[in-house]
């Protein structure tokens, strides 16, 4: 069967959810049997979010082949339950990139270079390289940005141009506006949702289904007024109203017949849906009792975005556990600063510092983990979480004064983090970190061994730095044991504390690889030792 080609735009304001709204389009198709993929079209300049800060842009996800990735590909693969890649997300960067590479090589014959045909095709092309990689039956591509931007026109003028190179009749348009609703007249406006898809219609797309995001449900006055002022069926109108939990949403737009009107439009044989698990999830979800607190020290606590995939693994691992998991936020920059921020350490059933790079904060995450370390309060470490373990473990355990990593002191005479040997060479920052997907070899017995169930894992990396191994005799006759390592070079992946109840932290990023329905093993011990901490403490 040829592929079929969903195109999903937004409208009105950013932030609407339309990675949420593509994800569930694509949990059901796939639960009607559908090969799906996702992919994600960004219109800023950077070739990749992977050099952009985390309070500006949201985390940057990992795909398995080293892709930097935006992080609506994270709930794409929490959604469908499929591993993406880097031909998931292309950007205005990569995409002008290219171009001019190609100009550069003489590849146009001298012609003048244009937005179009040139920068469209290229677009076009990077819709294809998606399919190169896995063939489905349908792909989902979600335009970043809102129609109006001026950034967005080329990716806009390439979808439009899309439907004439495949065939309209493989091709579906959807776009994603806001309803507000207005308290002085106590009414929801169609009003932007209007202009929004005249906008649209007047770069020559006519979207076939708006699905409306608004506080509360639209009546079918309504509904009637967006399919008369927008020219699309009534049915074609679909409410997505605000939701407690997000995996709540692929069962709201089933209930709204989305996929339905979906496979309806592009000719395709609906098939039984099969959403049973994903309905246990959602209602065991809506079952949980009592409560397990984890503080996240991090220094981009500010936007929450910014630690997506670290929030989902632990409200998965809550899942698995019938546990509500209250995360207490606690900033790293100023936790060394203030006593009561400090005294909120001691409060939490369990500790966790996720990665992060440069200076700022790492005062907050040393003490994160030496009152952890102290008070056996179970830690979890992730990537700079794991450097921050071994460095205040070497100044306070083994006695290494001023043991420091050569990221924050150059000079410092017990470097016991340091930069990889094929780092030292590189001059550009943007792509060129350990990145991806690596194997790691756990020592049997370990609380890593425990989790995983297996002798070798494979996790995805993102960092310059590593436990520096000409330190690793002192570490481990200190009571920190290498658990995991890179077999390839003997890199440490994986540390803990002989003695402590639950003291772990990686060198790699497990939040990648958790799924609702299935917690990532690392998370999932270390919110059941902070269910045990909770449980001693009460």
């Amino acid at each position: 069967m040829d592929t079929r080609f969903i195109f999903v735009t937004g409208g009105v304001l950013s932030s609407l959810g339309k990675g949420i709204c593509a994800a569930s389009l694509g949990r059901l198709l796939k639960s009607r049997g559908f090969g799906v993929t996702i992919q994600k079209l960004d219109p800023y300049i950077n070739i990749d979010p992977g050099t952009m800060n985390p309070l500006q842009h949201g985390e940057v996800f990992v795909t398995d082949d080293g892709g930097e990735t935006d992080l609506d590909l994270g709930h794409y693969e929490r959604f469908i339950d499929e591993e993406l890649s880097k031909y998931n997300n292309f950007t205005s960067g990569m995409i002008y990139k290219t171009v001019i590479d190609n100009e550069r090589k003489g590849k146009y014959l001298g012609s003048t270079v244009q937005v179009i045909p040139h920068i469209t095709d290229q677009i076009k092309e990077s819709i294809a390289k998606t399919l190169q990689k896995r063939k489905v039956d349908i792909l989902i591509t979600e335009i970043g940005g809102t129609v109006g931007d001026i950034e967005s026109l080329p990716f806009l003028e390439a979808i439009r141009q899309f439907k004439k190179d495949v065939g309209r009749e493989n091709v579906l348009y959807i776009h994603v506006t806001y309803v507000p609703y207005l308290k002085t007249s106590e009414e929801l406006k169609t009003k932007p949702t209007q202009h929004s898809v005249k906008e649209l219609r007047s770069i020559g797309i006519q979207p076939d289904i708006i699905i409306c995001r608004s506080e509360m449900g639209l009546d079918e006055d309504l509904k009637a007024k967006i399919s008369l002022f927008c020219d699309i069926e009534k049915e074609a109108t679909i409410n997505a109203v605000d939701l407690k939990h997000i995996y709540e949403a692929p069962l709201m737009l089933q209930a709204e017949k989305l996929d339905s009107i979906v496979l309806d439009k592009l000719h395709l044989k609906k098939g039984t849906s099969d959403l049973a698990s994903w309905k246990e999830m959602v209602d065991h979800i809506h079952s949980l009792s009592g409560k397990v607190s984890i503080g996240v020290v991090g220094k981009y606590t500010n936007l929450k975005d910014s630690y997506i995939s670290i929030v989902e693994a632990l409200n998965h691992s809550g899942y698995y556990f019938k546990k509500n998991i209250e995360i207490v936020w606690i900033d790293a920059e100023t936790l060394n600063q203030c006593k009561k921020t400090k005294g909120r350490l001691q409060e939490v059933d369990g500790i966790l510092v996720p990665g992060g790079f440069g200076m700022r904060g790492i005062g907050g995450k040393m003490d994160a983990v030496q009152c952890a370390r102290t008070h056996n309060i179970p830690y979890f470490g992730i990537c700079l979480g794991l450097q921050c373990a071994v460095t205040e473990f070497a100044r306070h355990v083994v006695g290494l004064a001023g043991a420091n990593s050569s990221e924050f002191d150059p000079d410092t005479r017990h470097p016991v983090i340091d930069l990889m040997e094929e780092q030292k060479t590189l001059s550009k920052k943007g792509g060129t970190m350990r990145l991806g997907r690596y194997p790691c070899k756990l020592k049997p017995g370990s609380l890593a061994h425990q989790a995983y169930g297996r002798d070798v894992v494979y996790e995805r990396h993102r960092h310059r730095y590593e436990v520096n191994n000409r330190y690793r005799d002192r570490l481990e006759q200190g009571g920190m044991t290498v658990t995991g390592f890179y077999p390839k070079k003997d890199l440490a992946e994986i540390i803990e504390i002989k003695g402590h109840p639950w003291f772990l932290a990686v060198q790699f990023h497990p939040e990648f690889k958790s799924r609702p329905d299935c917690p990532h093993p690392l998370f999932r011990d270390f919110v059941a030792a902070a269910c045990r901490y909770a449980g001693k403490r009460s």
